[in-house]
């Protein structure tokens, strides 16, 4: 069963490159408070040497994380923008491969990140009831901030 659906279309598309040693989450918060993108689907590839992952234990409600350091490849990164306390948040979900091309993944963590490089693609997304109707609210049942 689905809980919430909205309509969007996509209004337009950013695409660029983040400096060198930039955080992907605020990075691309900050980009979209700037822009008043209040909903936005977000592909990004590149390189870092630093991030911190985590998975979140639906039993204990509470997120397991794991830093990173070292050579790896953004193989995926995707997620979106939605409004969470009146701001820009961003839920990013990345998958990384190390210098032996092991593959690791998982919930991406703002003020961790340290880009190599990384290129990106914003999608900004309008709807007919707007933007605003996409805000994160704390959930009870799953202790997450959902829409």
């Amino acid at each position: 069963m689905i809980k919430i659906a909205k309509e969007f279309k996509p209004e337009s598309v950013f695409m660029g490159r983040l400096e060198k040693g930039a955080d992907i989450v605020s990075s691309l918060e900050e980009f979209c408070a700037e822009r008043g993108i209040k909903a936005a689907w977000i592909n990004l590839l590149g390189a870092l040497d630093k991030a911190t992952i985590s998975y979140y234990d639906q039993e204990k409600h509470q997120y397991f994380h794991r830093e990173l350091t070292g050579d790896y490849e953004i193989i995926s990164c995707s997620g979106n923008i939605s409004l969470k306390d009146g701001k820009p948040f961003a839920h990013l979900h990345i998958v990384l491969s190390d210098t032996e091309y092991s593959a690791i993944g998982g919930h991406l963590w703002p003020n961790t990140v340290s880009v190599f490089a990384a290129e990106f693609a914003i999608f900004k997304l309008e709807g007919d009831t707007g933007a605003e109707d996409l805000v994160r609210c704390p959930d009870v049942e799953t202790g997450l901030a959902l829409w």
